[in-house]
């Protein structure tokens, strides 16, 4: 039998990729009624996306007005629904603008897709924010057919000017799509501002959802048609997606995350106020700097720190020395044998446990 994992019951878990996808004794609960096969399909009639018991057409239409998307879907993960807007909407051999930011999945659609990738820079270290204004000017350059941007990046924890770029791609008649992997499910989204033609979402990273491979697709009415365009033989499959997608626990899991979410984003402003806090304590440390937008306005921050890094020179475990210590004080998430640079989220830990772990680092840049 596999070993049980306990890290979120033993440790303080700082990593980014499962702080927002943490789960409620509710989701768990639903979770294991409907572990076997694809057992949410017990009332279905050829569409996932249809099925109302459980309600997961309810589920769908609410999470719309969450988001302020006229449609939404559930998808394979953030990175299928980039892909399933992507065929749909380009030319084959056509262009996909993107921020240089973006996260790797993104190029694999497009590439899936039989499209290129053309980039918006950011400006550089130490900050590595992307411009809106920069996305005018490349537009006019390189004429894309479809335009993306990464809401809130994974490297740095940098939030962009969604609205702004919305604005410029309305502007220039460019269709656009949102990726809101890091932003909607932890902080609210609300399409009728950023006005983006296509939002993609990830379950697992910050819709409470824990582990299942589950994402969402909002797609307005001008594209609805297209993106969602259903098999000509089978009727009731969309063929972005092939046919169905998240079947199984991981839709019963968001059904039951759902209205924690609504909950907690409600909540962003203290989010944000306790992360830049701990970054504003971590640079107290002599040998740490922020790498990324400051002050910081998301969980997610990666630190410079040559401090770990010369200790990790001569201390007996090297590489793995802070690592091993964190854990040793009860917290983890970082990766083994970082030392150099390393990324961190403090969401959800409210100030008593980022009082604790920012000690630890203190300590540890002691040994």
């Amino acid at each position: 039998m596999t070993e049980l994992r306990v890290v979120e019951e033993d440790f303080i878990n700082l990593n980014p990729l499962q702080t927002g996808g943490r789960t409620t004794p509710d989701v768990r609960k639903a979770v294991n009624s409907f572990i076997d096969g694809y057992s949410v399909c017990d009332w279905c009639l050829g569409d996932v996306n249809t099925i109302k018991n459980p309600d997961i057409q309810g589920l769908r239409d609410d999470i719309g007005k969450f988001l302020g998307a006229d449609e939404v879907i559930l998808t394979n993960g953030c990175r299928e629904a980039k892909y399933a807007v992507m065929q749909a909407v380009c030319k084959k051999g056509g262009k996909v603008l993107a921020d240089v930011n973006r996260h790797y999945s993104t190029d694999v659609a497009a590439e899936l897709a039989g499209l290129k990738m053309e980039f918006v820079q950011n400006s550089g270290s130490p900050e590595f924010k992307i411009r809106a204004e920069d996305y005018a000017k490349r537009i006019d350059e390189v004429s894309p057919d479809l335009v993306l941007l990464t809401h809130v990046d994974g490297n740095y924890g940098n939030v962009a000017d969604a609205a702004k770029v919305g604005a410029i791609c309305r502007k220039k008649g460019v269709p656009f799509i949102l990726n809101a992997a890091y932003s909607a499910g932890r902080m609210l989204v609300d399409n009728k501002k950023i006005r983006a033609d296509f939002i993609a979402c990830s379950g697992h990273k910050s819709w409470a959802v824990g582990g299942g491979n589950i994402g969402l697709l909002g797609v307005n009415n001008d594209f609805k048609d297209k993106v969602l365009k259903r098999s000509s033989e089978y009727k009731n499959k969309i063929l972005g997606i092939l046919g169905c997608s998240a079947r199984g626990s991981s839709a019963v899991a968001l059904l039951n995350s759902f209205p924690s979410v609504k909950k907690r984003v409600k909540d962003w402003g203290k989010e944000v106020k306790n992360a830049q806090w701990f970054a504003n304590k971590m640079l107290s440390i002599n040998g740490v700097e922020l790498i990324g937008e400051n002050p910081h306005q998301h969980d997610l921050m990666q630190f410079s720190t040559p401090v770990f890094y010369e200790i990790s020179q001569k201390h007996k475990k090297k590489g793995y020395f802070l690592y091993k210590f964190l854990e040793e004080k009860g917290v983890r998430g970082l990766k083994a044998g970082r030392t150099k640079n390393f990324k961190v989220s403090t969401y959800g830990l409210g100030m008593e446990k980022l009082k604790y772990v920012f000690e630890v680092f203190r300590e540890a840049a002691k040994l």
